[in-house]
């Protein structure tokens, strides 16, 4: 009896304790349930907004060095690396054929400058038979008119005017004969004139081709690519082969940056920028924006703008082709009232079908300048109370309070920190911030 009894005592107090664990579980999972927030109070600072691009660092001046001939490279005087001078010969290629045809144009020269001199010659001649036969025609006019005038007096007869008039119209037709043979020597004299410039036209362009098988280079700087070896032949018929790239100056150098529609209205010439590159990680790199190129480039309709980035490369620690990621910093701001962008990411249950409302007694110039947003604070009974904002220029990380309610040191809700409440990330209740 005692046994049972004993049974009947432990079932009962287990079961009390059962209950009473039960209302317990109840009574912390309905305090559970209730929500808590974590706030961040508003504060003053400094604020920063950016956008960041990737580029590739280029020389500012970089010249290629062609070949305007073609022919085999008979020897290289620079290689990679080389500084070079200007004027200072970097290749050459094999001139005996060009020689050959300087040589060939020289003859060509001397053999039209004899063929003019026999022209000119015979010219001369050809003046003189004109001078004879004018003599001649004067002559026999003199004599038919001594002549005809004997002839009207009957002391000479007419068989001898006849002749007197044959020999002068003989004399007439070879002066106009002698008259024609000089002005075709002048035209030979012409022609041979016009020879000899062709050929030494001719010699010229066979000089300039022998010149142009020695490669100078055109600018002070150093070679950065190389692109043929000795008995290599090189063909210029359609385009000039390139030989070799020389940067003019690798101690200032630039950062072609591909900035996407989107950002580059916020970009302006002057603005100054930071970038980083892999070879040195640790360290940021200095310039200024120095042009915005017009022209768009287009990838997979993707549409960017090259934007050029001035840096001086003092150390020549940065090489040609190297990646950079860019950094231009478009706004910048001191002392302003800034809260985190959490907060305007914050939307307590209930409320996210509800609408940004407008912000009361705003100015016009301060709602043109920014954008709508709304962050939650606190009530004095614990209810999360929405706050309309202006905003403007942002780090990514906080954002600036151009108009509204909130004053410097007030709480604004970051985060819903209930036991039972899943935690989601809500989306920005509006677009991008600062934009």
């Amino acid at each position: 009896m005692g046994q049972r009894r004993k049974k009947y005592v432990v079932a009962i107090a287990i079961l009390l304790l059962c209950t009473v664990g039960f209302f317990l579980y109840r009574l912390i999972g309905r305090k559970g349930s209730n929500p808590g927030f974590r706030t961040v109070r508003v504060e003053r600072g400094d604020i920063s907004s950016t956008i960041t691009a990737t580029g590739t660092i280029n020389p500012v001046v970089t010249v290629q060095v062609g070949s305007q001939i073609s022919g085999r490279i008979q020897a290289l005087y620079a290689d990679f690396n080389s500084s070079v001078k200007e004027g200072q010969i970097i290749a050459q290629i094999d001139p005996a054929i060009f020689q050959a045809q300087v040589d060939q144009g020289k003859a060509n020269v001397l053999s039209a400058r004899a063929n003019l001199l026999n022209i000119q010659a015979n010219l001369k001649s050809q003046e003189a038979n004109l001078l004879k036969a004018e003599i001649a025609v004067t002559d026999t006019k003199r004599t038919l008119d001594r002549n005809a005038e004997l002839y009207e007096r009957k002391v000479v007869a007419l068989a001898t005017l006849d002749t007197a008039k044959a020999n002068y119209d003989s004399a007439v037709a070879q002066r106009d004969a002698a008259r024609a043979q000089l002005e075709s020597a002048k035209s030979q004299v012409e022609a041979a004139k016009a020879q000899l410039e062709q050929t030494k036209a001719a010699l010229r362009v066979s000089e300039t081709n022998l010149n142009y098988t020695t490669i100078r280079s055109p600018v002070n700087g150093v070679v950065i690519s190389r692109n043929v070896d000795v008995g290599q032949t090189v063909a210029a018929s359609l385009q000039a082969p390139i030989l070799f790239t020389i940067a003019k100056d690798l101690t200032q150098m630039q950062v072609n940056a591909n900035v996407s529609e989107a950002d580059v209205g916020r970009i302006a010439v002057g603005q100054e920028s930071t970038f980083t590159v892999d070879a040195y990680p640790e360290r940021a790199f200095n310039g200024r924006v120095s042009e915005i190129r017009n022209a768009p480039i287009t990838v997979q309709n993707v549409v960017t703008y090259d934007v050029v980035v001035e840096v001086s490369n003092k150390d020549l620690r940065l090489k040609p082709g190297m990646t950079a990621n860019v950094s231009v910093l478009v706004a910048h701001k001191e002392g302003v009232l800034k809260l985190p962008n959490a907060a305007l990411r914050f939307k307590p249950q209930g409320a996210l079908a509800e609408k940004t409302e407008k912000p009361r007694n705003i100015p016009v110039s301060s709602e043109s300048q920014g954008i709508r947003g709304r962050v939650w604070t606190l009530s004095q009974n614990g209810k999360p109370v929405p706050v309309p904002l202006v905003l403007g220029i942002t780090d990514g990380a906080f954002s600036e309070v151009l108009a509204g309610s909130l004053q410097e040191g007030t709480e604004v809700i970051v985060e819903e920190t209930s036991n039972q409440r899943e935690r989601k990330p809500a989306s920005l209740p509006f677009g991008r911030i600062g934009r």
